[in-house]
């Protein structure tokens, strides 16, 4: 007890203070967000009484509104500033999905869903960015405790969301509306509307400027700093959905029962929160270098899948496998939007938006293509698949590697120019 304790201390007193309500401001966001997560393709089908294939196509026209959000986001940071587009794209998020409480058309709510996903597109990369400038000192650690907060706020949010729908599936809407709302006022309060202009240095904002004409034109062909990060991210996210799209399913087809599959994301959960000595001596000692943290990463889910694909007949080896890919998402995840705040200086939002769009297009592509094939052909292809989507994100991976390799040295203080 006192050990906990202990460690519990230690942590406060790792962070500003600042820093510490804004963590437990975001948890209490993403267990809200948490709540609708598992629900939306019941709540079409069950509320809205629409067929699972048009629920489907809810959440697909949904991850495209979010590419675009993700895209503007990055785009008008610098622009509109960054507490004038986090807090009203939340406050607008929080009006949207009050108001699906009272729409019972099917069309006007896949247009307030779409919308509510452009408006979370634009805060995420917003958000990420302003961490990075903020806390430039803590933001290694800072990602990465955010993104453990994070999950344990998702796994809670997602066990509520299946209590509140057992009373009332619109409640579900109405109280991550005000979770939300919570969050946008909360950050009014807390951001300072003074510019970023001294968090980065002069020569990072001059070669890579996120303000003035023409601006994300270079940003967009300057391929060598988000190119092979977003398509490895791409790649990635296809062999992550493969849990949901291959994995459930076949679970089901054994004759497992649903709370076997939770379990694994329960396990997941618990990896994420208990397994961070693991992934900090992976970085102290194989991968010292965020490149080398992401190489690494796409590495142990390539190794996890790959072992699930050859011993996927028992329960244990697919809880092996879920603990390996663990390992990997949390050398990943936090490392990339490190990695922008620290090498591309004010463009950072844009390439944290332009590399979120690669991933939400794995996201989306990842469903349809296991779907299909498993339809098909069973498991056995949707695993050759998900491995191979693996090995293949370690590829793209290694070749941003080698092309900043020279930078790997450089300390979390400096951006890098380009």
């Amino acid at each position: 007890m006192n050990l906990i304790k202990q460690r519990l201390v230690t942590f406060f007193q790792a962070y500003p203070k600042d820093a510490l309500y804004f963590m437990a401001a975001s948890f209490m966001n993403a267990t809200g967000k948490a709540i609708l997560w598992p629900l939306t393709t019941l709540y079409v089908h069950e509320v809205l009484g629409r067929s699972y294939g048009e629920a489907g196509m809810v959440l697909l026209y949904q991850a495209l509104a979010g590419i675009a959000g993700e895209f503007a986001g990055g785009a008008l940071y610098h622009r509109l500033g960054a507490k004038t587009l986090i807090v009203s794209s939340m406050a607008l998020s929080a009006c949207l999905l009050g108001s699906i409480v009272f729409v019972d058309d099917y069309w006007l709510f896949v247009a307030l869903v779409c919308v509510n996903g452009f408006m979370n597109g634009i805060a995420v990369p917003s958000i990420n960015a302003y961490v990075g400038f903020r806390w430039k000192e803590y933001r290694r650690k800072l990602y990465n405790a955010i993104y453990v907060g994070n999950n344990t706020g998702l796994a809670i949010g997602a066990a509520l969301g299946g209590l509140i729908a057992s009373f009332s599936f619109p409640l579900t809407y109405a109280v991550t509306s005000v979770s939300t709302f919570a969050f946008a006022v909360f950050l009014f309060f807390f951001m300072k509307p003074a510019s970023h202009d001294d968090d980065y240095p002069a020569a990072a904002s001059s070669a890579l400027d996120g303000n003035g004409d023409g601006s994300v034109l270079r940003n967009l062909l300057n391929v060598r700093v988000y190119l092979f990060l977003g398509l490895g991210a791409l790649f990635y996210y296809i062999s992550f959905t493969l849990w949901s799209n291959g994995i459930a399913p076949y679970l089901t087809e054994q004759g497992y029962p649903l709370t076997m599959y939770s379990l694994l994301w329960t396990i997941n959960g618990i990896v994420i929160f208990a397994g961070q000595p693991v992934t900090n001596f992976i970085k102290s000692t194989i991968a010292k270098s965020l490149v080398a943290q992401i190489v690494m990463s796409s590495s142990c889910y390539a190794l996890g899948l790959g072992f699930i694909l050859l011993f996927h007949q028992g329960y244990l080896f697919l809880v092996i496998g879920m603990i390996v890919c663990t390992i990997g998402e949390m050398l990943l995840l936090p490392a990339i939007p490190t990695f922008y705040s620290e090498r591309t200086g004010k463009a950072a939002p844009f390439f944290m938006g332009l590399s979120g769009g690669f991933g939400n297009t794995g996201r989306m592509t990842g469903p349809t293509l296991y779907g299909n094939v498993y339809d098909h052909w069973g498991v056995v292809p949707v695993l050759v698949i998900g491995t191979c989507a693996s090995v293949i994100s370690v590829g793209f991976f290694l070749i941003h590697a080698s092309l900043h390799k020279e930078k790997a040295s450089l300390t979390q203080r400096q951006a890098v120019t380009y």
